[in-house]
């Protein structure tokens, strides 16, 4: 059995490193390739065809390691960042859920004339008074008064509530 690890060992070693494989890896793989033959050597029933086994064994091994190793290679955090899209952690989208549920119930506290102004104003960047103000059914005038008396409206219910 010496004489045949001395003799093959470096044989495996150039199919395993044929593969790529770095010095740990394909350790890997010749050690598993022997293990294999001392569990199966008695399913070998021509002894000259022990050096075949051996490199077949190997070659098998490397190619499922190869396989494997490309699925789990890991990849540096600023490689993975550029690949990935731009998105809040978890802790984030909480937070801002949560502060925009309590803005909405601080919204939902003001009367419905606040309620309609608001919705329009948050929506839009620039909202046509005309047409806001015949469907509010107010003057063009006191759009921007009654805006502001709503937002204080706004941020007192949220004061009370604990809100920021």
């Amino acid at each position: 059995m010496d004489e045949l690890v001395a003799a093959m060992t470096p044989v495996l070693w150039h199919v395993v490193r044929a593969y790529g494989h770095d010095r740990q890896s394909a350790e890997d793989v010749i050690q598993a390739t022997w293990l294999g033959f001392v569990r199966r050597h008695e399913t070998i029933d021509d002894p000259q065809a022990v050096a075949s086994w051996l490199i077949t064994s190997a070659r098998r091994g490397a190619a499922a390691h190869a396989r494997t190793a490309r699925r789990t290679s890991p990849v540096q955090d600023e490689v993975l960042h550029a690949v990935l899209p731009d998105a809040d952690s978890a802790e984030q989208v909480a937070v801002l859920d949560d502060e925009a549920s309590r803005l909405w119930r601080a919204v939902a506290s003001v009367d419905e004339r606040c309620r309609r102004l608001l919705r329009v104003v948050a929506f839009l960047d620039r909202p046509d008074y005309r047409s806001l103000s015949r469907d509010l059914d107010m003057p063009v005038g006191s759009i921007g008064p009654t805006r502001a008396r709503c937002l204080a409206k706004v941020r007192t219910a949220l004061a009370e509530a604990g809100g920021r």
